[in-house]
């Protein structure tokens, strides 16, 4: 099978896909699917988005994973400095970062890497990065941090949209569809239910055409082979934190499953507080999990509901809570674009090497 990633139009297509510049609303589809006026879709579409409860339309790159197989959560005591953040904000591996206070630690990263030894070198070039390209002190680049280690091929569960129904169980328990001071209105949660699920998306083929040069045909074809491969998957939108809706506060879940690991993770895999877990080895601790909660007090409900279903099956967890206002960034979509960007400059490093290959 060839590498479909070392082939430069599959590279271009890519880069259209993902930045979202070949995907569009099909606002035909979705007033037929719906059942309302074009016009009406369309309003409510552009208010969705501009009020930021949904990113626009993208191919989301589900083979990250798969050319970043290591996951690292990154405890750093960083800076108060705003080149440091601007570091955080234009690092490629980066793809989320918050404040915290953990321990001896204020901001807490979360990275992708290529490798264990990619991800030391990555570390180990820090000061020197930031000191020549942020003209941060090299006093401030020594930074104390932690690393803890995780494997996306262990991935069990990556479903970033399944908080929308979190959305739906508080306007329905609260009697209210405020979601960071917009209020949504029935349609509206049609709505984001079908781009969420990739109903009402398109893909922009005669954009490809113009951008690669290839003939539509060859575009679907090559279209149809990345989704194969489990590169990319059908378009969606998702929320602007990625897979935290808004006004949710993002819990980091290490937890002990002693027994009945199977049943507990058939329940997480249906649990839309869940978006993504992973099997995991950290001390005690066996599985990892990234929820979605509006208060500590509904996850201690969440938790509470889970022990009594399965008593005695798990022990002890570690839970770092995060907050919408300690978010600095998610830049899932960046993350996957920089590495398309970057086998972009491999390749054209690598026909540039053939032409100047001196003839036999």
């Amino acid at each position: 099978m060839p590498d479909l990633l070392a082939d430069k139009n599959n590279l271009v297509i890519l880069e259209e896909l993902l930045s979202g510049d070949a995907v569009s609303v099909n606002l035909s589809e979705l007033s037929r699917e719906l059942g309302h006026h074009r016009h009406t879709i369309m309003g409510r579409v552009k208010a969705i988005i501009d009020n930021r409860i949904l990113d626009t339309p993208y191919v989301p790159f589900v083979g990250l994973g798969k050319v970043y197989p290591l996951f690292v959560i990154l405890y750093l005591e960083a800076p108060d400095d705003v080149r440091f953040e601007k570091w955080i904000r234009e690092d490629p591996y980066i793809f989320a970062a918050f404040r915290t206070r953990q321990s001896d630690f204020n901001t807490l990263l979360f990275v992708y890497h290529e490798s264990l030894t990619s991800y030391l070198r990555w570390r180990e070039s820090l000061p020197s990065v930031m000191k020549t390209e942020y003209n941060i002190p090299e006093e401030l680049t020594s930074f104390l941090s932690s690393s803890f280690y995780h494997s996306n091929e262990l991935t069990i569960k990556h479903e970033p949209s399944s908080g929308l129904a979190l959305m739906v169980e508080k306007a329905r328990m609260n009697d209210t569809n405020n979601n960071g001071g917009f209020m949504l209105n029935d349609l509206d949660f049609k709505i984001l239910n079908s781009l969420c699920s990739g109903v009402g998306l398109k893909i922009n083929e005669a954009h490809l055409c113009k951008k690669t040069g290839l003939h539509r045909k060859t575009v679907e074809k090559r279209i149809a082979s990345l989704m194969d491969e489990g590169y990319i998957a059908r378009p969606v939108c998702s929320f602007p934190s990625y897979f935290v809706p808004p006004d949710c506060m993002l819990t980091l879940s290490l937890v002990e499953v002693k027994k009945q690991s199977e049943k507990i993770i058939r329940d997480i895999m249906a649990d839309p507080h869940v978006p993504v877990a992973f099997r995991t080895v950290q001390g005690r601790y066996n599985l990892l999990l990234l929820g979605n909660h509006y208060s500590i007090g509904d996850y201690l409900s969440w938790d509470d509901g889970y022990r009594e279903r399965f008593p005695g099956a798990l022990g002890g967890a570690n839970v770092t809570y995060l907050t919408p206002r300690m978010t600095i960034l998610f830049s899932h979509k960046i993350v996957a674009l920089m590495f398309i960007r970057k086998r972009m400059e491999i390749y054209k490093g690598r026909k540039l090497r053939e032409l100047l290959k001196p003839a036999r």
